[in-house]
């Protein structure tokens, strides 16, 4: 299989994980959009009854799309499961995420709910985060300048994102987004505390043992990893 075609063979296999009358919530990313697609198939053709909490604009008009009944938390205590993507996996399932732009609110997705199940193609896999992708960090506008440079004081290089046509990339929040390089992040879960008490980060794109299932995309078919 080529890499499309692992990333949709792997969000169609995530999709089985969804049970009737279940809430769930629903990633962003590439691969996620195979699962999502997937959902609404099951929706209308086979009755399926779940509602969904997308994790940004983009998800909520591909929700509606393919014909999934949306919710939110002032009706839904927890989830039963979310289904979303990654930008690396390390062996121990803990996550990069925030490559879409949306990990404030995919973070805050996956901490309330009961699963969380992260699909990806195979080069997602690495030994340690931070090899082969950056870390991605939400700031406040204000005072952003403040807070670059207490990034560019670390052991990282650091830009700040922009889009295609050169201006500040802006979250669906209305933050701005830190593209931080490390060489390695050898202790994932002290660089998530050390990152979160900076004033001025809103959120860190790292997910440290939030994940339990990963489905994962091969060349030889679809492959599950459990924690």
């Amino acid at each position: 299989m080529d890499k499309e075609e692992m990333k949709k063979a792997a969000g169609i296999e995530a999709a089985k994980f969804v049970k009737d009358g279940m809430s769930i919530g629903l990633g962003t990313g590439s691969t996620v959009r195979y699962a999502i697609i997937e959902i609404g198939r099951r929706v209308r053709e086979e009755g399926l009854n779940v509602r969904g909490i997308p994790t940004s604009h983009a998800t909520e008009e591909m929700a509606k799309e393919h014909g999934i009944p949306l919710t939110d938390f002032a009706q839904v205590e927890i989830l039963d499961l979310t289904i979303d993507g990654a930008d690396e996996v390390d062996e121990d399932l803990n996550l990069i995420k925030g490559g879409g732009g949306a990990l404030l609110r995919e973070k805050i997705m996956a901490a309330n709910s009961k699963r969380l199940i992260v699909v990806v193609d195979e080069a997602k896999l690495v030994k340690q985060l931070g090899s082969t992708f950056p870390l991605p960090v939400e700031i406040t506008p204000f005072a952003w300048e403040a807070t670059f440079r207490r990034f560019k004081s670390f052991n990282c290089n650091v830009e700040i994102r922009r889009t295609k046509s050169g201006d500040f990339y802006v979250s669906d929040n209305g933050n701005y987004i830190l593209d931080c390089k490390f060489e390695i992040i050898a202790t994932p879960e002290l660089t998530e505390r050390f990152i979160d008490v900076i004033p001025g980060v809103v959120e860190c794109g790292l997910f440290v043992k939030m994940c339990d299932t990963v489905v994962v995309g091969t060349q030889t078919g679809v492959r599950i990893i459990t924690d």
